[in-house]
This record gives C-alpha cells, sequence and structure tokens, in this order.
C-alpha cells in the first residue's frame, strides 16, 4: 500500500528587524533614509514583508538618542541602522553585538566607532558623508572672489562638524585666506551668531553640521540680507536658503549603505571586516533666489 505523502509547509521565512535610529529631521539626513529604504526594496528586503522597520526620530536631542538606542538593543534587532554621528555615538556604546550601520557620519575612526576606517574591527560600518571641503573652499574664492576673511560657523558639540572646520583652516591657510571661528551650542543662538559674522567677513563657510542644517533658514534669513554669501556642505541647506555647495548625494549615500545591510542579512558578513564606504561622485547646487538676492552671478564654467 502507498500512504499518500502529506504536503510538506515552506519554512515560514523570518522576518528580520531593523532599528532606525536618526538625530533630527533635515533634508540630508531624510534623504539618507529614504535611500536605505528604497534601497533595501530593490534589493529584496520590502517593509512589512520580509523585514520591520522600526524607525526613531531623536529630534536633535542627544538623551533621545540614548533612550532610542536602549528600545532598540533591548528589541535585539537583526541591525540597526544610525544616521549621523551623535546617533551612531549612542548605539555604539550600548551593544558590541547587534550589526551597526551608521550613514551621514563624517569620520567614524575619530568617532570612536571604529578602529579604523579601513578596518573597523567592532560591529560597527557603513557610509561617510565625508564632504570635499578643500573643493567647497574653492568653490567659494570662485563664486566670491574679493573674499578674504571667511566665517567658520559650525556647531561645537557636533564632532563631525570639528573634523570638517579643521580641514577648512587647512584649505583656508592653502587658499591665502583669513578666518574667524562662529560656533553655537543650541540652535537658539543660530541667529545671534550669524549676525555677529555681519561686516566682519566676507563669506560664511558652513559644514555638513546637523544642527545648522535644520536651522539653515535661519542663517540665510540674517545672512543674505546682508549680502553675505553662505557656501554649505550639501544641497539640503542650498535649498533652505544657503547659496551654493559642490556636495554629495544623501540619498545615494543612503542607497550605498542599503547595498551594505545587504551583505550583512543576507550574506552573513561582519561588519568589523566592511571597510568604510564613501560616495564618489559631488554635485553643484546653487540656489538661484539667494544669488539673485546677494547680487551674485554664478561663473558659466561652473
Amino acid at each position: 500500500l502507498f500512504r499518500s505523502a502529506k504536503k510538506q509547509k515552506a519554512p515560514k521565512q523570518k522576518v528580520l528587524k531593523i532599528g532606525i535610529v536618526q538625530l533630527v529631521e533635515h533634508v540630508a539626513l531624510d534623504a539618507s533614509y529614504k535611500g536605505f529604504v528604497d534601497g533595501l526594496a530593490e534589493a529584496g528586503y520590502v517593509d512589512g514583508k520580509n523585514i520591520k522597520l522600526d524607525y526613531q526620530n531623536a529630534q536633535g536631542e542627544q538623551a533621545n538618542c540614548v533612550t532610542i538606542a536602549n528600545k532598540l538593543v533591548n528589541d535585539k534587532d537583526d541591525l540597526i541602522l544610525a544616521i549621523a554621528t551623535p546617533a551612531a555615538q549612542a548605539v555604539a556604546n550600548l551593544t558590541k553585538k547587534i550589526p551597526i550601520l551608521v550613514t551621514a557620519v563624517t569620520d567614524p575612526e575619530t568617532a570612536k566607532l571604529v578602529k579604523s576606517n579601513a578596518k573597523p574591527g567592532t560591529n560597527v560600518s557603513g557610509t561617510s558623508d565625508l564632504t570635499p571641503v578643500a573643493a567647497q573652499i574653492q568653490l567659494l574664492q570662485k563664486v566670491v572672489p574679493a573674499a578674504k576673511k571667511v566665517g567658520l560657523m559650525y556647531c561645537s558639540s557636533e564632532q563631525n562638524s570639528i573634523f570638517q572646520v579643521n580641514l577648512a583652516k587647512e584649505a583656508c591657510k592653502k587658499e591665502g585666506l583669513s578666518f574667524v571661528e562662529a560656533t553655537v551650542s543650541n540652535s537658539n543662538e543660530i541667529q545671534q551668531v550669524t549676525q555677529s559674522l555681519v561686516g566682519k567677513v566676507d563669506a560664511i563657510y558652513i559644514p555638513t553640521d546637523n544642527m545648522l542644517a535644520a536651522g539653515m533658514a535661519t542663517v540665510s534669513m540674517v545672512a543674505t540680507p546682508a549680502k553675505l554669501p553662505t557656501i554649505c556642505g550639501e544641497k539640503g541647506m542650498v535649498d533652505a536658503g544657503g547659496f551654493v555647495t559642490y556636495g554629495i548625494n544623501y540619498y545615494e549615500l543612503g542607497k550605498q549603505t542599503a547595498a551594505m545591510a545587504v551583505e550583512i542579512l543576507r550574506d552573513g558578513k561582519k561588519p568589523a571586516e566592511m571597510p568604510i564606504q564613501y560616495l564618489e561622485k559631488c554635485d553643484l547646487a546653487v540656489n538661484e533666489d539667494t544669488a539673485s538676492k546677494l547680487g551674485i552671478t554664478v561663473p558659466a564654467d561652473l
């Protein structure tokens, strides 16, 4: 007698949990997140189907980063994405086991997230948003050729900004420009600090600083009527009222991070063995409305 074979049920696919902590809402970080989600979907990892995304925004507060990081670690997520340096540091301090990918982090090594950018050696890897600072200072000279003194404006508590401003100082020295530093420690100081530069400098350089990216409209409200051009770290800051940038595309950076996530989730790669990745391509962005108010014509060769 032949017994009829029972139909074998296909093993249920495990839904992978991905926790996401983003420091603050602004165009660049939002674009990184969207690029990450879209990149995962293109690779077949779709929220609500085979992955569950838990997106949390810290609203610019370091304490919130720690609270969110605690939640994601306690949830035993399969992977955590941290968007921006303070968010990454909060998560990395709480777990050495869960794979962590970072994005929009300027220099993971100086932020003490990895042993080195080439060989992380920890549970952290990801993508850097290191901007072409020297090229941006050269751009400043092209669009404001009469500039002699530059205001370097940034948040004093952001490691990513300090790193970039040090590069900007070197670039200014090389190009024969003098500079003054203008720092903010909270968003309420942005208007006053911008005002303090009026009449003292010929242009303002702002790196990819999260506090100033979120407060760029305030910077522009003071700087533009005072005919003070702002050269920014990335396009979102230009869209928010800044003058010009030559910077990276954060959406593409997010997609690049998603490709790394797939290597971890599907292929079992370890962050410790995955070098920090960089985006090669940069784009020029000009806010034509701001340019018009400043009375500056951007050279045709740009």
